[in-house]
């Protein structure tokens, strides 16, 4: 594949739902990517919450807003420490931002989940999409920390566990757990 070779946060969504292994480079390495990957981040909530208004109204909107962005950051800086520290490669080289900025864009396929408002197909087409956003998040995972994609599995699953974990903890005391992890 051939990457899209250009800063626009549009051509790089298209590249990393692409699978465009250039495309991760270079957003790992363009530091000033880092408030493109977090408009990402917004934008996938956004869509998400747009889908699921029905089902969790205004507070499903705002609580998964919080949520998308904090979980985020948080799952970008689990996934360095585990990626860094504990499962690292022979070339593991990584900072927060390469993670935060891979791993933000590897988020573009949620947007599918503003389908979630058509009855049936909705639900198909954001499954779809949740796979799909599994995919681009261990290639973002394996491309900024330099490892395998076995590894990456392995890192990404033990991040999420932590994130989900660490997050239920954070929104529990505020009454917006179970909407964040609806």
């Amino acid at each position: 594949m051939q990457s899209m070779g250009t800063n626009s946060i549009v051509d790089r969504m298209i590249g990393v739902a692409r699978l465009d292994v250039p495309t991760y480079e270079e957003i790992e390495h363009d530091e000033s990517a880092t408030q493109q990957a977090l408009i990402v981040v917004v934008i996938v909530a956004i869509a998400s919450g747009i889908g699921q208004i029905v089902d969790n109204g205004a507070l499903g909107l705002i609580g998964g807003l919080i949520s998308a962005v904090v979980g985020w950051a948080l799952f970008s800086v689990v996934a360095y420490f585990i990626g860094t520290k504990v499962l690292p490669g022979e070339n593991t080289s990584a900072t927060i931002g390469q993670l935060l900025r891979s791993i933000g864009f590897a988020q573009t396929p949620g947007i599918l989940s503003i389908f979630l408002l058509i009855p049936i197909l909705g639900s198909l087409i954001a499954f779809v999409g949740g796979i799909w956003a599994l995919v681009t998040a261990i290639i973002a995972i394996r491309q900024a920390l330099d490892i395998s994609t076995g590894r990456a599995i392995a890192v990404g699953i033990i991040a999420a566990i932590a994130t989900g974990i660490i997050l239920f903890l954070i929104f529990l005391p505020f009454g917006i757990a179970s909407v964040a992890f609806s």
